[in-house]
């Protein structure tokens, strides 16, 4: 996974037309004469896995479209070409999504939500360090503008301690490496640091994201995953979107069902070891698409669990104001 993946935006100018071009193509999988060609964004985060599962296996090429897989290094990049129309369809962290929203953008819609990733993000500590308050006077590194710095601020402001731990800004592929040297005392961090950082002697895992205080209430994590389409695509292909979403939640099921045999056709994305990968796709919750009308129903709980993230970032300072969320939810094509 690139480390950068699920940072959060911070200006308009990120989202210039020509990170559309940055995206690394691969060609889908048996490519019909008749396919509908979709232009994927993606990357090997967790939340790309049903795509790319999808292409690979095969099950998107049966229906009649040919998937197009873009891989981009930043959210902001791949924003920009749904922006710029170099993209139809992507996975993202909301974050990314809630800072176009808020700039009042009208670009893309929300039109599923795949997995919850609750158990592979999370704070981590050296022996001897038993609770939040342990903490206190030591240093804590977390990539600054994700969302592992915002259950890191969540969860030392609820706990009285947002002045009392140094919090550093350490990024993601550095975190283990300032957890050998002792440059710090604590990490927050995602899969695949996570896996490694699990894996270090002398480390525990103190809480991950299913502490995190929206998620208690709305089972939203800090930067929860969502599936968006450019309007101006989507509104021409809806049949395509449609099918789309079936094969998608098809994977989702494989995902959920047989981990171990979606995890043989992921290696080569995310170039994880066989158990690595198991277990990441065992740490998230797969959604079906049975459950996509609920999440997304508004007024509903996982909608205003969105809402409140978004005003949460605007108290953190993350973006300016917090969009009417619901506004950019479309269930249409469910």
């Amino acid at each position: 996974m690139n480390p950068s993946r699920r940072k959060f935006l911070h200006t308009s100018a990120a989202m210039s037309a020509v990170a559309a071009t940055a995206g690394l193509s691969v060609p889908g999988i048996g490519r019909a004469a008749d396919a509908a060609t979709v232009q994927y964004g993606g990357s090997a985060w967790l939340g790309h896995y049903p795509a790319y599962l999808a292409m690979k296996s095969g099950a998107l090429a049966a229906a009649g479209i040919d998937q197009q897989w873009q891989s981009f290094g930043t959210s902001s990049a791949r924003m920009s070409a749904v922006l710029s129309g170099g993209i139809d369809i992507a996975c993202t962290g909301i974050v990314s999504a809630l800072a176009l929203m808020a700039r009042g953008s009208k670009h893309f819609s929300i039109v599923a939500v795949p997995e919850s990733f609750g158990r592979v993000e999370g704070l981590f500590v050296r022996e001897g360090v038993n609770s939040l308050q342990d903490l206190k006077g030591k240093k804590l590194g977390v990539t600054f503008a994700s969302s592992a710095h915002l259950l890191v601020l969540d969860l030392l402001g609820n706990a009285g301690l947002s002045n009392d731990v140094t919090v550093l800004n350490v990024p993601a592929p550095e975190i283990p490496g300032a957890i050998q040297s002792g440059q710090i005392d604590a990490a927050a961090a995602w899969t695949p640091q996570f896996n490694r950082v699990r894996a270090m002697s002398g480390m525990k895992l103190l809480a991950d994201d299913t502490q995190f205080s929206l998620y208690k209430r709305y089972n939203v994590t800090p930067g929860p995953d969502v599936l968006i389409v450019r309007n101006a695509w989507a509104e021409k292909n809806g049949d395509v979107v449609r099918k789309y979403l079936k094969v998608y939640f098809d994977a989702c099921q494989t995902l959920h069902d047989k981990p171990d045999e979606a995890a043989r056709s992921l290696i080569g994305l995310t170039g994880m070891s066989a158990l690595d990968q198991i277990e990441t796709i065992k740490g998230a919750e797969w959604y079906s698409l049975a459950q996509q009308t609920q999440l997304l129903k508004s007024p509903g709980n996982y909608v205003d669990g969105l809402q409140r993230l978004a005003e949460m970032l605007v108290t953190y300072k993350q973006i300016d104001k917090a969009p009417a969320v619901r506004q950019w939810i479309n269930t249409s094509y469910l």
